[in-house]
């Protein structure tokens, strides 16, 4: 046997990093989760508290979204300067998009810049604009560049307006992945869809476009994150286990949540995460949901 050489420390750091990075993104762990939606000081949380939420939730990475320079998603939700910040500080368990106005006259180079400089995604795009505006095409356009997805916040209201329009969309770019997210995305899984109520409650009538667009697009993906998602999942059990079954690789687990408490029924990532589990049709589609879809379309 030969004699065992000393470790030096730069050899243990380099393995303790390695462990670090596997760890964080769940490498051969069945219990691996991916948390899509996450934002950096979010109504004003500490980077510590988001930590310490996402690590009580047993999150193995989370991806980060910024803000654009205004605004912060109307929640104070940092930029993208903040957000790569946190992903240095925290290898192997944070990645982070990019974002900016899309109407603001240098958005395409400050998405550019972020992109090159490691972001996985464009998004959270919630800005007042509808479906299929050409600042939507603007976006995709960098986004075919890059190879990266769109994550969109629809909101009747404010952001992305008319849902119905937005097929145009998945239809001129269909190389661009699209991930759909909030109270007008998860109304539309009914085909009854009532504007004027952003959680509606009760049985779902089959139909909704949201489960049109998921089943005839390749490039439409679904975003379970905030109490938008969470409404939708608990709202008509039965409809949930069907609809996660025909969308199985096209469901994607997020938290979206502020507060710091990150287990039990004040946090709505943690009420998402058990009603995936309760929910799920079987053990299957519940990895596909919390970690494998992810980790295929954002290349994690």
């Amino acid at each position: 046997m030969l004699p065992r050489m000393p470790m030096t420390r730069r050899t243990f750091l380099a393995q303790t990093a390695l462990l670090t990075a596997a760890h964080a993104l769940g490498a051969g762990a069945g219990d691996a989760i991916i948390d899509i939606h996450q934002h950096t000081n979010y109504s004003g949380r500490s980077n510590a508290a988001l930590l310490e939420h996402q690590r009580k939730l047993g999150i193995t990475h989370t991806v980060l979204l910024p803000a654009g320079k205004f605004y912060g998603l109307d929640a104070q939700c940092g930029g993208n300067d903040s957000v790569h910040d946190m992903r240095r500080s925290h290898p192997g368990e944070f990645s982070v998009f990019a974002n900016e106005m899309p109407y603001e006259k240098d958005a395409e180079g400050v998405i550019r810049k972020y992109l090159k400089d490691g972001a996985i995604g464009i998004g959270e795009q919630k800005f007042r604009v509808f479906a299929d505006s050409g600042y939507i095409e603007r976006v995709a356009a960098i986004a075919k560049e890059f190879n990266v997805p769109v994550l969109l916040h629809f909101w009747d209201a404010d952001y992305n307006m008319e849902l119905p329009r937005f097929h145009r969309i998945l239809e001129k770019f269909p190389t661009v992945n699209f991930i759909g997210h909030a109270q007008t995305w998860w109304g539309h899984i009914d085909k009854r869809y009532d504007a004027k109520t952003m959680y509606p409650k009760g049985p779902v009538t089959p139909g909704g476009i949201t489960d049109r667009l998921l089943a005839d697009h390749a490039n439409a993906y679904a975003d379970l994150s905030a109490f938008s998602g969470h409404n939708a999942l608990v709202r008509d059990e039965a409809f949930t286990r069907d609809f996660m079954q025909r969308h199985a690789d096209k469901l994607l687990f997020g938290t979206d949540c502020a507060d710091s408490v990150g287990e039990g029924d004040k946090c709505t990532g943690a009420q998402i995460l058990a009603a995936v589990r309760r929910l799920a049709p079987s053990k299957a589609v519940e990895r596909k949901v919390l970690h494998d879809n992810a980790k295929l379309l954002m290349k994690l």
